[in-house]
């Protein structure tokens, strides 16, 4: 007999689903990721869920040191936490990063990439009941990874802001007195790219320390900032040394996805608790790519200077292509190399705009609804794509939408 759907996948596996978003969506979120064949393959189309990286490819090092170290067998096992040498690479170049000091045997832990490193700390720190506040919207795969572990979520929303939007903080101090143990949020914030200002950290970290919860803040895009937008990390704020998990890593600034190495820091018990989440998992983070950490905020400053300059050009480029569609709004962030048009306007929901740019267009998008209830109406398109294909598909997302608006 053939089992069913129900008794091969978990309970916490269904949970992943999100099937209450049904109420709103129409299905679940699940549903609608597989109707619109989301599953990171691209399936032969432009597929903008992530960046170009034979337009962008790492730097030469990368390659270098990875084969360096893969040509040494004594190098395919480290301890669970990571490479001693590495780790110790990284805790210092983290530390300057920061404005902390990172202890590398006790702080620094070496995942699986930034992904494996935010399923790693949750794992390690929620529990089935604990409620945790999630940002919305938020990279989309955080709520489906606290469903699984049992978390309740409660949703903080954005608001607006001259920076961009920015962490509701009255919500989040109304979540906090309601009891919350753990804050989650990203900074740039994907998919809005909007930066966090000095006030926004300010704040997070003084309810933090009020109302004596752990922040996750995932940094991945840190660096990759524009108009010399200021950026804070939560980890110098006062108090926040003890209740700070930063995620780092090379993935998308230094094109560095394909190793599958990030870095978590935080303090001593939360890395401890990481390590043993790791151990029973998958060991280690892959034991050749860790070595390319060791040239990562080391090596690649100017790299990184001139990917930053390209990609400023290609989100002007972006945004003012996609403003050709009347009623489309785009407004660009200060950091990440995602755009978060608004095509609520156009008399299109964000599951009929993928659809619809995917079979005209020929483009995957995100569609909004991935990352959080405010994110109906909206989608996340990356840009860090080769210039020439890339305006010719802008042209056809332009063209796709207008006709699409038209007949709505």
């Amino acid at each position: 007999m053939a089992a069913t759907r129900d008794t091969v996948e978990s309970r916490r596996v269904l949970r992943t689903h999100l099937p209450e978003r049904a109420d709103t969506l129409g299905m679940s979120v699940r549903e609608a990721d597989l109707g619109l064949r989301l599953d990171g393959a691209g399936h032969g189309l432009l597929d903008t869920t992530h960046f170009d990286t034979v337009r962008f490819p790492p730097p030469p090092w990368a390659l270098t040191a990875f084969t360096a170290a893969a040509s040494d067998g004594e190098l395919a096992y480290t301890g669970y936490r990571g490479n001693a040498a590495v780790r110790a690479t990284c805790a210092r170049s983290v530390s300057g990063l920061l404005g902390v000091d990172v202890d590398p045997d006790r702080e620094i832990i070496i995942t699986t990439g930034t992904q494996g490193g935010l399923f790693a700390t949750l794992s390690a720190l929620v529990d089935a009941g604990d409620v945790v506040a999630l940002a919305d919207p938020e990279y989309l795969f955080v709520e489906r990874m606290l469903r699984f572990l049992g978390a309740r979520v409660v949703r903080v929303g954005m608001v607006e802001h001259p920076a961009g939007p920015q962490l509701d903080l009255a919500a989040l101090e109304t979540a906090a007195r309601a009891g919350v143990k753990l804050v989650l949020t990203s900074n740039p914030n994907n998919p809005t790219g909007t930066v966090y200002t000095p006030e926004t950290v300010r704040g997070l970290a003084a309810l933090a320390v009020r109302h004596d919860f752990l922040v996750v803040v995932d940094e991945l895009y840190c660096r990759l900032v524009y108009d010399d937008v200021p950026f804070t990390h939560l980890a110098a704020e006062p108090g926040m040394g003890e209740r700070t998990v930063t995620l780092l890593g090379g993935s998308k600034t230094e094109s560095l996805s394909g190793y599958r190495v990030g870095v978590a820091i935080g303090p001593a018990p939360v890395v401890d608790a990481i390590e043993q989440v790791m151990a029973i998992s998958c060991l280690r983070a892959p034991a050749y790519s860790q070595h390319v950490l060791t040239h990562w905020l080391v090596d690649d400053v100017e790299f990184v200077r001139a990917r930053v300059t390209e990609l400023a050009a290609l989100r002007e480029l972006s945004a003012r292509r996609l403003r050709r569609v009347g009623g489309l709004v785009v407004r660009p962030g200060a950091g990440t190399a995602y755009l978060w048009p608004d095509v609520s306007a156009l008399g299109l929901d964000d599951v009929r705009v993928a659809r619809v740019l995917q079979e005209r267009a020929g483009v995957v998008v995100s569609p909004g609804y991935q990352f959080g209830p405010s994110g109906h109406g909206r989608f996340r398109v990356c840009y860090a794509r080769e210039e020439t294909g890339w305006a010719a598909a802008l042209d056809r997302m332009v063209d796709a939408l207008g006709d699409a608006a038209v007949t709505s």
